[in-house]
């Protein structure tokens, strides 16, 4: 093992950390009892979006079980960044929906990348001798 795959084992951990992050937000302004404002959602867009882009950076460097489930990721992630900016533009129950979806997105993005973090230790471990 190089310092290389240290790199990309930090990388990999970091876009999730970045995910559950984004999801957590998204989650606790759903929560608050005036809920998300617009600039919540503007930066759920964002995060959304930045996150994906770290993600699909990362992908070229990985085997493929880790490739697939990173490339899910980014579908959900690109998802969210959807429903995040559509919520900006609706009100009530189409609003609701829009958030809603966004979580739920969001949260297939942090299952996804965890199975990338979990494919790739798996993959090292076949690597390590015992």
């Amino acid at each position: 093992m190089g310092k290389m795959d240290i790199n990309i084992k930090d990388a990999l951990d970091h876009v999730r950390a970045s995910t559950q992050e984004l999801h957590k937000t998204i989650s606790d302004a759903v929560a608050k009892r005036e809920g998300a404002t617009k600039a919540d959602l503007e930066a759920f867009a964002q995060k959304a979006k930045s996150v994906a882009e770290s993600a699909k950076s990362s992908i070229s460097t990985q085997n493929e079980a880790v490739k697939k489930h990173l490339a899910d990721a980014v579908t959900h992630l690109e998802a969210t960044q959807k429903h995040a900016a559509e919520s900006l533009k609706s009100s009530g129950k189409a609003f609701h929906n829009s958030i809603k979806q966004a979580v739920t997105d969001a949260r297939a993005s942090v299952e996804k990348i965890s199975e990338a973090v979990a494919a790739k230790r798996s993959a090292e471990s076949k690597k390590t001798p015992k």
